[in-house]
């Protein structure tokens, strides 16, 4: 791919958390979340990025989107992460926070809780239409419809905009927030462990979907996951992350077939095998029990 075919450009990106300790509640330490990480994604692909718990994975999204300072005021951050708007670069960690609000709507985030990042307290409707407040100057009609239209790109009916977030199941709370990050037209996705709440049988319906929309609309989605079936499925590169490094990035199909780091060798290694002889031996237990 040409160097202009990149939608997203992250060059040595670090983020520390500092420690405080002490009567005086001075920092005495710092948590190395990210360690000068740099990569690119490119238009319209999907690069999955995988890790154990405590890898860095989400603060790295949360850095890419620019809210690690909304919950920590403290944290510090270093490197530089652009974003490639019709071939013009701009560094989005340089901006203030007026300037970052004109940019926000070209990333949006899919969490990973798809209960707990929807407010019980709002309609669906209203959810969705909070964005487009937001971000577009459309007038209220406008608005509704394009809500409506949202909801049925996401397998939803209109009727069901006027009902909570508590009155549908986990799968479709999630099809609720890929309704919400969309709003905006984004070009850039990131999607936080969108399907590791939910049952097996739901996630294979909520990955396709995302696929189905990233054809449709041209995404560019960093699919942050600890489950590497998941990542294989849908990711075009991989990049592996341990103790906040990037420690290899490459095509899905060399980090499955021919890892070249320790670590994801060993990530491979857990992968659960399949295991067909003890299943016979099992299905003849049950059989025998009978």
């Amino acid at each position: 791919m040409a160097d202009t075919d990149h939608i997203l450009r992250v060059k040595n990106l670090s983020v520390d958390f500092p420690i405080f300790g002490g009567i005086m509640q001075r920092q005495i330490d710092s948590v190395h979340a990210v360690k000068t990480v740099s990569f690119k994604l490119m238009r319209g692909e999907t690069l999955g990025i995988v890790g154990e718990s405590g890898s860095g994975k989400s603060t790295l999204g949360n850095a890419i989107l620019n809210v690690l300072q909304l919950t920590a005021p403290d944290v510090e951050i270093d490197g530089e992460i652009y974003l490639n708007i019709s071939n013009n670069e701009i560094d989005i960690l340089s901006l203030q926070k007026k300037e970052m609000k004109k940019y926000r709507k070209h990333i949006q985030m899919i969490f990973q809780d798809p209960y707990s990042s929807l407010n019980p307290r709002m309609l669906v409707k209203d959810i969705i239409k909070e964005s487009l407040d937001i971000n577009t100057d459309l007038n209220d009609n406008q608005k509704i419809e394009k809500v409506y239209w949202l909801l049925d790109k996401v397998g939803l009916s209109s009727e069901q905009s006027n009902r909570y977030p508590h009155e549908f199941s986990g799968g479709q709370r999630q099809r609720i927030g890929i309704a919400r990050a969309l709003a905006t037209e984004p070009e850039i996705i990131i999607a936080d462990e969108p399907v590791s709440a939910l049952d097996v049988s739901i996630q294979a319906q909520i990955i396709n979907l995302m696929m189905d929309l990233q054809e449709e609309f041209n995404l560019s989605i960093i699919f942050i996951a600890h489950d590497l079936s998941v990542v294989k499925h849908i990711s075009n590169r991989v990049g592996v992350m341990n103790h906040g490094e990037l420690v290899e990035l490459n095509e899905t199909g060399l980090i499955f077939d021919s890892p070249n780091h320790d670590y994801t060798k060993e990530l491979l290694r857990a992968i659960p095998k399949p295991d067909p002889i003890g299943r016979d031996d099992r299905k003849k237990n049950r059989l025998s029990l009978q």
